[in-house]
């Protein structure tokens, strides 16, 4: 047929086509991806190579500079030194320093007034203005020993001024402006590349050195995004920006972390990325090249398919048409073949079949039939259940309809009463229905019979000869009436037993299983009316229970207003017990500001703790300390080496201060006093402080020799003495201390004074109140200044304790406590 042949060859050539598409596609697809691939490898690993050989340049330059500004700065602190003592020598190092550092262009002596003593410039300086090292990060040397300035351009060259100040009280500083130009050699020195560049920036983002002579200094380049980046709080740190011309550039940077300078490394992306190029022609070449292999080999691939699939078109064709006695040859020994064999059986199958074909169908039209008839009715008894919650009215149509479809003689429906257990007769069709109820069927006991087996089973019981079954209620009572097999179906609901559908027949014979299982299916709707009917009771009462529960919830509304009253009055009171607790956290503040926190917590929660801090008299210990030889060690020593020593000395004395409850009352650099038996009260408050001064003893005499190995010869004395002072606040609102006023702080400090490093010398009135628990030495009466007469005193060994001493200054805390009392 010549349309056939068209359609043929045209599907033919989609196909072939097909396969060439798919082979070819395939094949350039791998490549293409492998392609992919290897660039973006080779794109990540130059990247990767680049960003780190310029990170490693920029950490390099970043640390020479460091290195250059820290060797300024110390051959700055050269021309600080003590041992010059007039200006001349003063202007002979400036001379000689600027001789030697060719990157100074100025220098200036500050003294401790702020006024400037000395100055020199060279001559060759330009823009040289007045007064160049007012800046106010200038004064700061004065307090941290080393300070830089704001970076400032002049004719558009960079300057900054590093002030070191002098040793001593008051002292000078020493103000350089640096010429920063020598940084652009630094950068320059690190070979960035022939198209790279490297440039510094200071903290506003402006530029101080580049390795492109054509950038200029001072110019502004924060609008950069790698530059806004690290001008950030705190600074991101970004591998790519672009250039003042908007081109993109990868990009490493390291900071000057001392100066809070950057040095920036960047080199342009079209130079960095130009080797992957190449790799894209590679890649090209082996596309072009598989795909004109794919493109030959699928060609012939696909010819050699058409043959087989050909045969198979055919064979379909013919058995399409009718024509089952045909059989499709084909020989590839793969898929096809298979195809084929496939194709063959089918058609010996469908031979087989077609002629019980007719036979089959109308078998089947009479199972639609009846199932249709069935759907019918349970359409019927589903509008039923839904018209009506009245068993009257449901349950008859139930049975009607069940007698319908079941081909029966009678169909009977029982409920179950559970108290009585007993099945009642609810419905009957096809039988005489009990006017008076006195009929053996209208009422079957649950016990012995097939009704009450059904519902503990929960499966239907089929019968199909009443006469060979064993004897039950119901089967005599069938037999009576002339049935021969009976049918029970139980209905039944999560809570138990509800009834049985019973289905009689007056011939004998099995029940289908498909007529069984319809039946269920009645039981169910069955089931449903009678679960609604319950429900729809149980609504009922429900709803009269829920009248009666409304007037509970009338009464128990009225009872919580009366709750919510009371609960107002409680929050009233505990709004005024927070606001208590908020003036006691105020007052705890308050004590806070010169008194140890346990201290201050311990006078707070105490009862007329605001009289504790009142001026009064009172017996007090006191004790003085200070280190011997700090005011040379100060003048001798740098001043970050002088607070070291401080930061430590007082770490080690306040722990133990802390540790045995005293209050601290004043810092004076080296000078330490602490009070004891004020503001809390303490029966062995002397005990306490002899106890502190010995070990504040043995922990000093660790530093001292932690001190002499880094060259400090420094040593430790304490005076400790017992008397009555005037105690109380002193000072104004903003600035409160408390203070110990009379003659015992007096005493205390000029026995600290007599005492030689590593000693502890006590009046003798201290001692005569610890004395069965200090070994002490008996030294010769001190004429002392401020005193009219020589004062007794005694040097404190060690400490010893015995069982009937008091283990630890902790076991005193009830004798404290008996004394805040009283």
């Amino acid at each position: 047929m010549p349309g056939l042949e068209t359609i043929t060859r045209t599907r033919r050539r989609g196909l072939f086509a097909k396969y060439v598409t798919s082979l070819v596609g395939l094949v350039v697809f791998v490549l293409a991806v492998n392609g992919a691939l290897e660039i973006w490898f080779s794109y990540r690993q130059t990247r990767a190579a680049l960003i780190d050989a310029m990170a490693e340049k920029a950490e390099a330059t970043a640390r020479r500079i460091e290195q250059a500004m820290t060797e300024l700065e110390r051959q700055i602190s050269w021309t600080t030194r003590a041992s010059v003592q007039t200006l001349e020598q003063r202007r002979t190092d400036y001379t000689q320093l600027m001789q030697q550092v060719p990157a100074i262009s100025q220098l200036a002596l500050i003294d401790g007034q702020g006024r400037e003593a000395l100055r020199l410039t060279r001559a060759a300086a330009p823009g040289v203005g007045a007064e160049f090292w007012r800046d106010p990060q200038v004064a700061q040397a004065a307090v941290t020993g080393v300070s830089f300035g704001q970076i400032r351009f002049r004719n558009g060259r960079p300057f900054i001024v590093v002030a070191v100040a002098h040793a001593g009280r008051d002292p000078a500083v020493t103000a350089a402006e640096i010429d920063l130009r020598f940084l652009s050699g630094l950068i320059g020195d690190a070979q960035a590349g022939k198209v790279g560049i490297a440039y510094v920036i200071d903290p506003a983002g402006r530029l101080l050195a580049s390795s492109r002579d054509s950038d200029t200094l001072g110019e502004d380049i924060a609008g950069r995004r790698q530059v806004a980046a690290l001008l950030r709080d705190p600074p991101q740190v970004l591998a790519a920006g672009q250039d003042g011309d908007g081109r993109a550039m990868l990009v490493a940077s390291r900071p000057v972390a001392k100066l809070g300078w950057f040095v920036l490394f960047e080199q342009p992306r079209s130079q960095a990325f130009a080797s992957i190029g190449e790799v894209l022609l590679r890649i090209a070449g082996l596309i072009a090249l598989g795909l004109i292999v794919a493109i030959i080999a699928s060609m012939v691939l696909a010819r050699r398919m058409l043959v087989p699939i050909d045969a198979l078109r055919a064979g379909a064709s013919r058995l399409g048409g009718g024509d089952f006695g045909q059989r499709i040859e084909v020989r590839t020994g793969d898929e096809l073949e298979d195809l084929s064999d496939q194709f063959n059986s089918m058609a010996g199958q469908l031979q087989e079949t077609y002629a019980g074909l007719e036979s089959k169908v109308e078998e089947r039209t009479r199972d639609l039939e009846r199932s249709i008839n069935e759907l019918k009715a349970l359409e019927e008894v589903g509008r039923a259940i839904a018209s009506s919650l009245d068993l009257d009215a449901v349950l008859p149509t139930v049975a009607a309809r069940a007698l319908e479809i079941a081909r029966a003689d009678a169909v009977l429906i029982f409920s179950y009463d559970p108290t009585r257990r007993r099945f009642d007769l609810a419905e009957a069709k096809g039988i005489e229905a009990p006017s008076d109820g006195e009929a053996a069927y209208a009422s079957i006991e649950a016990d012995g019979s097939m009704l009450g087996d059904a519902a503990q089973s929960g499966q239907p019981i089929a019968v199909p000869d009443l006469s060979a079954a064993p004897d039950h209620p119901l089967n005599q009572l069938a037999l009576a009436a002339g049935f021969a097999a009976v049918l029970v179906v139980p209905l039944l609901d999560q809570q138990g037993a509800l009834g049985a559908l019973v289905v009689l027949r007056r011939s004998a014979g099995d029940f289908p299983d498909n007529l069984i299982g319809l039946m269920r299916t009645f039981a169910h709707q069955s089931e449903l009316a009678m679960r609604n009917a319950r429900l729809f009771r149980e609504v009922d009462h429900k709803g009269r229970e829920l009248a009666s529960a409304h007037d509970t919830v009338q009464l128990q509304a009225a009872k919580l207003r009366e709750q919510t009253d009371q609960l107002k009055d409680w929050n009233r009171s505990l709004e005024e017990r927070v606001e208590k607790q908020l003036g006691e956290i105020e007052r705890i503040r308050k004590l806070e500001r010169f008194l140890a926190p346990q201290v201050a917590q311990l006078i707070a929660s105490s009862d007329g703790h605001d009289a504790l801090l009142d001026s009064h008299r009172r017996e007090v210990t006191v004790v003085f300390c200070d280190l011997r030889g700090f005011t040379a060690f100060t003048e001798a020593s740098e001043p970050e080496e002088a607070m070291n020593v401080l930061r430590e000395y007082h770490a080690a004395l306040g722990e133990l201060i802390f540790r045995y409850e005293g209050t601290l009352d004043r810092y004076a650099g080296d000078g330490v006093m602490i009070l004891f038996n004020a503001p809390i009260p303490f029966a062995d408050h002397t005990r306490r402080a002899v106890k502190m001064a010995v070990e504040m003893r043995d922990a000093l005499a660790k530093l001292t020799e932690k001190w002499s190995h880094r060259g400090h010869s420094l040593g430790f004395g304490i005076g400790i003495a017992v008397g009555y002072a005037t105690i109380g606040q002193v000072g104004f609102e903003r600035r409160l201390e408390y203070a110990a006023i009379g003659s015992v702080t007096n005493l205390a400090s000029r026995l600290c004074a007599e005492a030689a490093p590593g000693q502890i010398i006590v009046s003798q009135r201290a001692y005569a109140m610890v004395e069965d628990w200090a070994e002490a030495r008996p030294i010769a009466p001190l004429t002392l200044k401020g005193f009219s007469r020589p004062i007794p005193a005694v040097e404190i060994l060690c400490w010893r304790e015995t069982p009937d001493a008091d283990a630890d200054t902790n076991d005193t805390r009830p004798a404290a406590s008996a004394g805040r009392a009283s």
